[in-house]
């Protein structure tokens, strides 16, 4: 390569840094850092090499993600996933591929999901302890765990499990290992396996008790005890379980309102199993329950609701009432895809029925039952295939490698022919460099000369400044000897000559001359701040946090107040405690403008016991925080906050905003 295009590539790898660097600067909008993102990518494309393209996509895919365009996202990391691939860069696959599968599951594309799971899965080390590969297992198994594929399930959640617990110990850690055992539960029940399955929710319970706010999470795995011991034939236990949930039904309802009705159903459903139950009692509850699904418009609760019913009906041999619950549920489970409850609907209907009726019904459920199993059937050979066709892109790699070896053999030979040519141009080469060492030693003598030129030149410069400095204190010296000294003298005789007078026109002399001793001191205040133009001041943090607050809430049309401590020395706080404290307030902003339909916010930033609280305040709509704390905004709040050893809580009801409370912990290290 010519010395020119090194050059020119070089100057392009700077460039591409610089945008990359700025896209990932905080101080800039979302939208400017996806400038600079989408600019660093079009530069590097230029340069038509892999490696630096990739580095530039892959930046520019966060800042995608960042500003919540997830079709570009998509389409940006498939490509990151192939060029990587064509150039064997297992990590750049690894990322490519977990960002896929994330955003796959989130859309709920799992056949998607598992095949850039399993994708990036194959390229991390086999002894490699890291949180992105335990979380692609945890959701490589979720995925097989759904489609009823138990055994693979099973042993990604093992592995998952594994590499979480030699991990160190977070909130977010410590949910994913909730999620893990909840996982190996409900595989443990689907074969069958009860026993296991009760260590394993168990053990979930564990966890969530260690989990901030895990309530919801330790009803979940009691409540899923609960089913196991129905399934045992267990049901004084079921039932015992259940009814320890009542006791916290409000503090559940405000983060699932469906939760209580659904506690209520079990245990009418799990008295009506036990075949020892009065029937008033349970039918009032199955109605309770079933008033407050239709109250919440839940559907799917409601729909398990009637079923109950319409059973309970059944034992009592009231066949109208087992018709009207029964077609309710077979109609709602037809419209969400219930399969497994719509098959219950139409057998009890079956049983009810006579004639042409109950074969209709029959016939239906019989149908169903074989779609079912072909659909099993065809879901197992679609993952199968998937694996195969993985195996087979293998196969094919190692054999392009392989190819890719014999070349690299006959590129050998080819080297030693072309050695024997290069010996023989060597002595041509000899003799033309000869020429061109004397035209260097030219040129080196022609440098020599311009470094001594630019030496002088600098020399004279020095001379100048120095020069300039002597001129600046002979001017300072003379207005302290001709301006400050000699008024001084002046007015120090004259005092003195007015020294033994008295009267009031001696007051009135003395009192001109204290305003002219005044008139002096003001003069040498001017010299001294002259003197004092080396400080150069800065904008202090809070500056930098309050023209952000000023000109975000300006874009977003919010009214606004910010209040903060002077008592907190940020110069002694880390930059990156600074900067995430930036990032939480710009994103909380973002969140409001984007999602609250807020009038104003309310921001304030105190010390409170060493602890540095922040707090912002919206008059919005408000949102559900158990449902939105599964989001990917809040997530990476949650994360900047841990990663600074701080705690982030959000408070929110619907209709009554949102309180969104920091607290990191606070050193003065000026002390």
């Amino acid at each position: 390569m010519h010395l020119p295009l090194v050059n020119a590539q070089n100057k392009s790898i700077d460039s591409i840094n610089g945008l990359i660097e700025k896209s990932k600067d905080n101080s800039f909008s979302i939208d400017e850092k996806l400038h600079f993102a989408l600019k660093s990518s079009e530069i590097a494309n230029r340069t038509n090499v892999d490696s630096i393209i990739l580095m530039a996509n892959r930046n520019l895919s966060m800042r995608y993600f960042e500003s919540e365009k997830y079709d570009d996202y998509i389409s940006l990391n498939r490509k990151n996933f192939e060029l990587a691939r064509r150039i064997n860069d297992s990590s750049a696959i690894t990322v490519a591929g977990s960002n896929l599968g994330s955003l796959y599951r989130y859309y709920e594309k799992n056949d998607s999901s598992y095949y850039y799971y399993s994708q990036a899965l194959k390229y991390y080390q086999a002894d490699e302890i890291s949180e992105p590969k335990a979380t692609a297992l945890l959701y490589l198994a979720d995925i097989q765990q759904i489609e009823k594929i138990y055994v693979g399930a099973e042993e990604a959640a093992i592995k998952s499990i594994i590499i979480l617990n030699r991990l160190p110990e977070t909130q977010n850690r410590l949910d994913k290992l909730w999620n893990a055992y909840n996982l190996m539960g409900i595989i443990s029940r689907e074969l069958g396996n009860y026993q296991k399955a009760l260590e394993y929710y168990e053990k979930s319970n564990f966890y969530a008790k260690k989990i901030k706010d895990g309530f919801i999470n330790e009803a979940y795995s009691i409540n899923n005890q609960a089913y196991v011991y129905r399934q045992i034939g267990n049901f004084e236990k079921a039932i015992e379980l259940y009814k320890s949930l009542l006791p916290l039904r409000y503090k559940y309802e405000e983060a699932d309102p469906s939760f209580y009705p659904t506690i209520l159903t079990n245990i009418a459903a799990t008295e009506l199993e036990s075949e020892n139950y009065d029937f008033k009692l349970v039918l009032s509850k199955l109605r309770k329950s079933y008033s407050l699904a239709k109250k919440l418009d839940d559907n799917v609760l409601r729909m398990n609701v009637a079923m109950h019913i319409s059973k309970l009906y059944f034992q009592a041999a009231q066949n109208d009432s087992v018709y009207k619950y029964a077609n309710e549920a077979l109609k709602i489970s037809s419209e969400v895809s219930a399969n497994e409850l719509k098959q219950e609907a139409l057998l009890l209907l079956s049983k009810i029925t006579n004639g042409e009726d109950a074969k209709a019904y029959l016939l239906q459920h019989i149908k169903l039952s074989d779609s079912l199993i072909k659909e099993s059937r065809n879901v197992r050979n679609k993952y199968a295939r998937i694996e195969f066709e993985t195996d087979q892109l293998e196969a094919e790699n190692e054999k392009i490698e392989a190819e890719n070896k014999q070349i690299s053999r006959e590129n050998l030979y080819l080297i030693f022919i072309s050695i024997g040519l290069l010996l023989t141009a060597i002595l041509v080469y000899i003799v033309i460099s000869q020429r061109a060492k004397n035209r260097k030693l030219k040129l080196i003598q022609v440098q020599q000369k311009a470094n001594e030129d630019i030496y002088n030149l600098m020399l004279s410069q020095q001379d100048k400044v120095d020069e300039a400095r002597t001129q600046e204190k002979k001017r300072i010296s003379e207005e302290l000897h001709d301006g400050v000294l000699g008024r001084l003298f002046g007015t120090r005789l004259s005092l003195d000559s007015i020294n033994f007078k008295d009267g009031k026109e001696a007051m009135t002399t003395r009192a001109n001359y204290i305003g002219q001793l005044k008139t002096i001191e003001e003069d040498i205040r001017k010299i001294s701040h002259e003197l004092n133009t080396d400080f150069v001041s800065g904008s202090g943090f809070m500056d930098i946090v309050s023209e952000l607050i000023e000109n975000q809430t300006k874009a977003y049309g919010l009214k606004y107040s910010f209040d903060y401590t002077d008592d907190i020395s940020w110069d002694s706080v880390s930059n990156k405690t600074k900067i995430n404290i930036y990032r939480i307030i710009q994103e909380s902003m973002q969140n409001i403008y984007k999602h609250a339909n807020a009038k104003a916010i309310k921001i304030s930033i105190s010390l409170e016991n060493n602890v540095i609280c922040l707090d912002i305040i919206d008059d919005g709509e408000g949102f559900d925080t158990s449902k939105s704390k599964k989001g990917i905004g809040l997530k990476n709040m949650t994360s900047r906050i841990e990663d600074i050893n701080g705690k982030i809580t959000f408070t929110s009801q619907s209709g009554n905003g949102t309180i969104v409370n920091v607290k990191i912990p606070y050193t003065n290290q000026s002390t």
